[in-house]
């Protein structure tokens, strides 16, 4: 967590001599600065957290804990490793100042003290501070807006309810590279949901373009297959090297109760019967983009209501995966996720199979979840 600027700049004296302290002080306040005290860095680093300053002057000779340590461990925690340090030294060796700044200070205040010196570096470090944090607030607003517009793009259930599906969707950054989308098609409704590579804010941009592949190439004129391979034929055509796109694309013809599926490099979709019967709906395909044609085969089954897919991308299992990818254990544990919210409403279930299948540790890609009941 990065320190909040104050209202008024406050600053962390971490010194053993109770004169310099002082010293420092006086200086800062008489300026319009907030201050507080530490003598050691053990009780400066606990100040340091509680307290969140603008900027810390840090003594480097002190008993015990040395101030090159103190800046070690003030680096090493997440709340206090932004906040930046200026070392308060009699040590005027060039050794000390090049160790000093490979551990993370930003400036040096050379002993006995100097207030105009100490005031002007005090000044200069803390605007630093501030125009660094301008600038990230502005891209995180900037990020933000295109996670909204993103989210924006994707349809949601209350959208579309006769499509019958649930669906969680966690990006890790604001803007993912996870994709799914839900359309009418002739006699029903298709269903994709895609994992673009990648975990950089411009696989996030790719999305829209997918948005409008799919509406240009689905309806009457195309089967599923054909969907695929023209999309294919596109993305390769404009993707960078090295960029390309997994997916599952899913159609139920509620008129014929048949279910044709199709997947181009992506996980298994899970099958799980309104009887109870468990399936697997494995489909071989290449990957999309890096090839201008590419082998898909499609799969279909008989569906009756009750019915229900699942279709997911692999950050979902994310805690379970092998170094190989995804393994049949962590299958296993998909499966009987699916099967404990067998009788849960359909809008529960997304959610409550995320939940079964966290492990607590921190995600490290975007993941979608989606369940369709014929």
């Amino acid at each position: 967590m990065d320190s909040a600027l104050h209202d008024t700049p406050l600053i962390l004296i971490i010194d053993d001599d109770q004169t310099n302290r002082l010293i420092l002080d006086r200086i800062l306040r008489a300026s319009g600065f907030g201050t507080i005290q530490a003598d050691n860095g053990t009780a400066g680093r606990e100040k340091a957290r509680q307290f969140a300053p603008d900027l810390i002057l840090l003594d480097i000779m002190m008993p015990g804990e040395s101030g090159f340590e103190t800046l070690q461990q003030l680096k090493a925690e997440p709340m206090t490793s932004t906040t930046p340090v200026i070392f308060l030294s009699a040590l005027d060796d060039l050794g000390s100042k090049v160790k000093g700044f490979e551990l993370g200070a930003v400036d040096f205040v050379t002993k006995p003290f100097e207030p105009l010196e100490v005031l002007a570096r005090v000044r200069t470090n803390i605007k630093v501070v501030q125009a660094y944090r301008i600038v990230i607030a502005e891209q995180a607003a900037r990020l933000r807006q295109i996670g909204e517009a993103q989210q924006a793009m994707l349809t949601k259930p209350e959208d579309l309810p006769e499509a019958r599906f649930a669906v969680s969707y966690e990006p890790i950054l604001e803007a993912g590279g996870d994709y799914y989308d839900v359309f009418p098609v002739s006699g029903g409704f298709g269903y994709v949901v895609a994992d673009i590579s990648g975990h950089d804010l411009k696989t996030s941009f790719i999305t829209s373009g997918i948005k409008t592949l799919l509406r240009q190439n689905t309806g009457p004129l195309f089967t599923p297959l054909e969907t695929l391979a023209t999309i294919n034929k596109v993305l390769h055509t404009v993707l960078p090297v090295g960029t390309f796109l997994t997916a599952t694309y899913a159609v139920i013809n509620s008129g014929r109760n048949l279910l044709t599926i199709l997947s181009a490099g992506h996980p298994p979709a899970i099958f799980l019967g309104a009887n109870g019967e468990v399936e697997i709906l494995r489909t071989e395909g290449d990957i999309l983009g890096p090839f201008a044609d590419i082998f898909l085969n499609q799969i279909s089954r008989p569906v009756v209501a009750g019915d229900r897919i699942f279709l997911y991308t692999d950050g979902l299992l994310d805690a379970h995966q092998g170094k190989s990818g995804i393994s049949s254990t962590a299958i296993r544990e998909l499966i009987l996720a699916c099967e404990a919210c067998h009788s849960q409403p359909l809008a529960a279930c997304p959610d409550q199979i995320q939940r079964r299948l966290a492990t607590g540790a921190e995600a490290k890609d975007d993941a979608v979840l989606m369940v369709v009941e014929v």
